[in-house]
């Protein structure tokens, strides 16, 4: 079935979907809109998509299926729109910027027989999937310890970081989504911490350039994160799985964003990966053609709304965690 696919909003990651959705054979017509009229002609005349004048028209024009890849202010009430409109959606991460507009979209959502999908790419990507399936089929015993860490090679641009939500919200957000994704489970307590040692723009924002948190999962197992956005190896996300029985690592190739320092190791060859796009490209691709199947009714959604609010919890309780300097129980963060 080719479809009639709109997308709103075309900065870095809505162009770079844009062009992704251009490139994918169920994609008949691609349609595009942004606040800003001309960026949006000029990310269609690319392509060959077409362009409307404003959400409203475009969501007026007959569409099989919606893109959300605006900044994140747009994403709620963007939602908000295509539900009412009755357009399956998928919505970029996070769906909201706070706790209670998650809360409130996820119970709309629950309300509603509108088919929506979250952008958390992760959960297309062939190391997590594999990685999920040692967890579920017993491979390696129980799991023990997990590492979890997202190393952004060099920092977004100071402008970015007042909305960005912080870096548990912005970065860790989808370790958390991963990590449910692959065990299975739900986190219990967190404790974390923050540390500036870059740019002034962070602590001027209330935020932090590196990141670290413990977590205990509600099986007991450690969960060990990390996250920075300043790793000049190169862009670096990896989790290790550390069971009674064997030890898997996602991310662990030639790619790899270190150097060993013993003698005479070729380990890693590379080349690295310098960017999340680069990284996580197969991934993207297989992220918007699971939603096509969404789309058509094919299958549910592979990343709920409900999906995107733990997630969110967890990252609303590693904040608090490190505003307060103490552990904080997942059952302090409300939820739906």
């Amino acid at each position: 079935m080719r479809m009639r696919i709109g997308l709103a909003g075309v900065g870095r990651i809505g162009a770079f979907h844009a062009k992704t959705l251009s490139g994918l054979d169920f994609v008949d017509e691609l349609v595009v809109t942004d606040v800003d009229i001309e960026a949006a002609k000029n990310v269609a005349d690319g392509l060959g998509a077409q362009v409307a004048d404003d959400v409203e028209a475009l969501l007026a024009s007959g569409l099989d299926g919606f893109v959300i890849a605006t900044a994140t202010p747009g994403h709620a009430p963007l939602l908000r729109q295509a539900i009412a409109a009755g357009v399956p959606t998928f919505c970029e991460k996070p769906v909201a910027a706070t706790l209670d507009e998650t809360i409130t979209l996820a119970e709309l959502v629950a309300a509603s027989d509108v088919p929506v999908h979250v952008g958390f790419q992760r959960r297309f990507d062939a190391g997590y999937r594999r990685a999920r399936h040692a967890v579920e089929s017993g491979e390696l015993g129980f799991i023990h310890t997990i590492r979890a860490n997202t190393h952004d090679q060099a920092p977004p641009h100071a402008s970015y970081i007042p909305t960005s939500g912080g870096i548990f919200r912005d970065c860790n957000v989808h370790d958390f989504d991963i990590l449910r994704f692959v065990t299975g489970r739900e986190v219990s307590t967190v404790y974390a911490t923050g540390a500036n040692k870059g740019a002034d723009f962070f602590a001027e924002s209330g935020d932090v350039d590196t990141a670290g948190a413990l977590l205990t999962l509600d099986d007991g197992t450690i969960v060990l994160v990390s996250s920075t956005r300043y790793n000049g190896g190169g862009h670096d996300v990896r989790m290790e799985l550390h069971g009674e029985k064997g030890t898997i690592a996602v991310g662990l190739d030639h790619s790899l964003a270190m150097r060993s320092a013993e003698a005479g190791v070729d380990f890693p060859r590379g080349p690295q990966k310098w960017s999340f796009m680069e990284r996580f490209l197969p991934a993207y691709r297989a992220e918007l053609t699971a939603f096509a199947d969404v789309a058509r009714g094919e299958r549910p959604s592979p990343c709920t709304v409900h999906d995107a609010l733990e997630a969110f919890r967890i990252a609303e309780a590693c904040e608090l965690s490190r505003a307060q300097r103490r552990p904080v129980a997942l059952s302090e963060i409300k939820g739906f």
